[in-house]
């Protein structure tokens, strides 16, 4: 006489195949999740480094259109007041933003051009949206590339922007586009790292 061991019910054997999904169900899961990605504007390329390419290159162009117009009616020296605070004042640069680092003169054309490596860079490693970041990354590039025109071009950066109270005996270092570009740059780079939930 044979013994038989239990019978499992139909509900135990619903439950064991249930436990793991069959390999076919895993593969158009997986397809579903990439199409869903896909579908979202900033996951695809063109939008995430189009926005590079548009600011970048429109603080390029602004930049480099008033430094032409700049260069172009004005002798080396020259100051031209605008309102009471503010003046045009063409003067040449061999240091960073600001006129700093003047002393460095030689060696800011490749570690302008790193630095611009480096900025691209982080912006490869934002995946989502962060559209201020992107916008901040993307000034500091427009301004690093500005400024290393000039550098090519004239072996000197152009800056003609001057702000002064007189009435302070103040008088704050002369600037460009490209120099405004970085600092408001930065500025907002850090106010949106501050803040993280900026989608």
């Amino acid at each position: 006489m044979t013994t038989r061991g239990p019978v499992a019910s139909d509900t135990e054997t619903a439950s064991a195949l249930s436990v793991s999904p069959a390999p076919q169900q895993q593969s158009v899961e997986g397809v579903n999740v990439r199409q869903a990605k896909a579908s979202v504007p900033w996951a695809t390329p063109i939008v995430r480094w189009g926005i590079l390419a548009v600011v970048a290159s429109m603080v390029v162009i602004v930049d480099q259109v008033t430094k032409f117009l700049v260069v172009s009616s004005m002798s080396l020296g020259d100051t031209i007041p605008v309102i009471p605070w503010v003046a045009l004042h063409y003067i040449t640069n061999r240091g960073v933003a600001f006129g700093m680092f003047r002393q460095f003169g030689d060696v800011l054309l490749p570690l302008s051009l790193a630095i611009c490596g480096v900025i691209v860079y982080v912006y490869r490693t934002v995946e989502t949206r962060r559209l201020w970041v992107r916008i901040a990354l993307a000034l500091q590039v427009g301004g690093a590339i500005g400024n290393v025109v000039d550098r090519v071009r004239l072996g000197a950066v152009v800056d003609f922007i001057e702000f002064h109270i007189d009435e302070l005996q103040f008088h704050f270092a002369i600037f460009n586009v490209a120099d405004s570009a970085i600092c408001v740059g930065v500025v907002m780079l850090v106010a949106a790292l501050l803040i993280q939930n900026e989608g």
